[in-house]
């Protein structure tokens, strides 16, 4: 398919509350208004956000699929793959351990906890159980096992992101190593690739009503008050994680050549909408299909945000380090060396997978704890009450560091159009998602 030569006219302005980053805005603060002054009926809205959450969760698979098969089949050299693979795990790994550290740091220098003094079995821990009771195998046999489907179709069932992202790339290095052979498969994986983004682009428009629904719970659920008490350590975490995206990633990005706050204006719908939903989720379709537009090469794309989704998640990790280091403070608990040590690795196996799920955080904390005999996994439930406050920084935080990755492996492939990047950041491109751009979304060919 051919490149369209032309985009739509800059001159073609919409009316800003049509712009989808207005409306989220704006059902974010009239969902708060509701949860903080008619929490009974705030509560009652949960099911918008979790039903916007799973219409998005219906066409993650099919679009991680398309995309990355067809990133794949394009690519002239098949051995790129494990490449690009490669140089993402290495960052990865690098900038998880970097935010368990900076969390570890963080604890020690503030001390969110001191000032608290608990006895763990005062502590309620109904509901904490109820989270633990969600915690699988944590060992990297399990983790690893989990990652081969059961049938090929389990993949697309399960919603197992790296299930679906496995198959997809078998399959797609099957179809490059077919030749000629496999071009009508090719062709009609294309083709496909346009109504699949279209159903993208219908799903969004509910995003508005889902951020309505998800704050308007939140806030009736739990209220503003909740955070009174344990506010020093919520403005820790997102003050962390402020930090880390400006000053760590923001490096990171000059290095590579970019600004961190193009980038964040650029992508302000989808960090709005993750906001709103407190799921990194939500913007996974959109991070791909905008990440593609500003010249990052779809095979790069469709292999790098799905698996940082799993192995990538920054402010997860940041959460995770200050959540036990504040228990252990508030329960008077001194952590040896050893003992903070062995918290870093078994945090950095069990954060994995815990993208998308609004909430994960808090499981993969109880999976922490629960091989942490040190610190007690009743404290847990000294911070359930702000729990699903620290959750939309811990998805900000994970949705940017994905963004930056797969920016800065694309550069380091050479799969970069810089050209189109400076075009498209700097308005010259239309950056919103609308229906009358989505043959541009989707044909911008592979650079790889």
């Amino acid at each position: 398919m051919q490149i369209p030569t032309s985009a739509p006219s800059l001159t073609e302005r919409r009316p800003f509350y049509r712009h989808l980053y207005v409306q989220v805005l704006a059902a974010i603060a009239l969902g708060a208004l509701l949860g903080h002054f008619m929490p009974d009926l705030g509560k009652n809205l949960k099911p918008l956000g979790d039903a916007f959450i799973r219409l998005v969760s219906m066409v993650i698979a099919p679009v991680i699929f398309l995309t990355v098969v067809n990133g794949i089949a394009g690519m002239t050299h098949v051995g790129a793959v494990g490449r690009v693979v490669l140089k993402a795990m290495v960052y990865f790994l690098f900038f998880s351990t970097l935010a368990l550290i900076l969390g570890l740091v963080v604890a020690h220098l503030v001390h969110p906890g001191a000032g608290l003094k608990v006895d763990p079995a005062s502590l309620n821990t109904a509901e904490v159980k109820n989270y633990a009771s969600h915690v699988g195998d944590m060992s990297v046999t399990g983790f690893l096992m989990e990652i081969i489907p059961h049938t090929v179709m389990g993949a697309f069932v399960s919603g197992n992101v790296l299930q679906v992202l496995f198959f997809a790339v078998l399959f797609g290095i099957a179809l490059a190593t077919c030749g000629e052979r496999a071009r009508p498969v090719t062709a009609f994986f294309e083709a496909l690739t346009a109504p699949v983004f279209k159903l993208v682009h219908i799903v969004m428009k509910a995003a508005p009503i889902g951020a309505f629904g998800a704050i308007a719970f939140t806030i009736g659920r739990y209220g503003i008050g909740s955070l009174v008490d344990l506010a020093w350590l919520v403005l820790t975490f997102y003050g962390t994680s402020l930090f880390f995206v400006l000053v760590v990633l923001g490096a990171v990005a000059r290095m590579a050549g970019f600004s961190i706050f193009a980038l964040i204006r650029y992508l302000k719908d989808e960090l709005l909408l993750v906001l709103g939903t407190s799921s990194s989720e939500a913007a996974m379709p959109s991070l791909m299909e905008k990440l593609e537009r500003a010249g990052c090469s779809k095979s790069v794309v469709g292999l790098v945000v799905p698996t940082g989704y799993s192995f990538n998640l920054d402010g997860t990790n940041i959460y995770m380090t200050l959540a036990v280091m504040f228990i252990a403070q508030a329960t008077h608990i001194e952590l040896s060396l050893s003992e903070q040590l062995t918290v870093l690795a078994v945090a950095m196996l069990s954060s994995k997978g815990a993208a998308g799920v609004t909430g994960a955080g808090f499981i993969t904390l109880a999976a922490t704890l629960a091989m942490v005999p040190s610190v007690p996994v009743a404290g847990m439930a000294l911070i359930l009450g702000v729990d699903r406050f620290m959750s939309e920084c811990r998805s900000l935080t994970n949705f940017i560091g994905n963004a930056v990755a797969t920016v800065v492996v694309a550069r380091w492939e050479g799969a970069f159009d810089n050209t189109r990047w400076q075009q498209t950041l700097s308005g010259d491109v239309r950056a919103d998602i609308d229906d009358r751009d989505t043959a541009v979304l989707v044909h911008t060919g592979d650079r790889s």
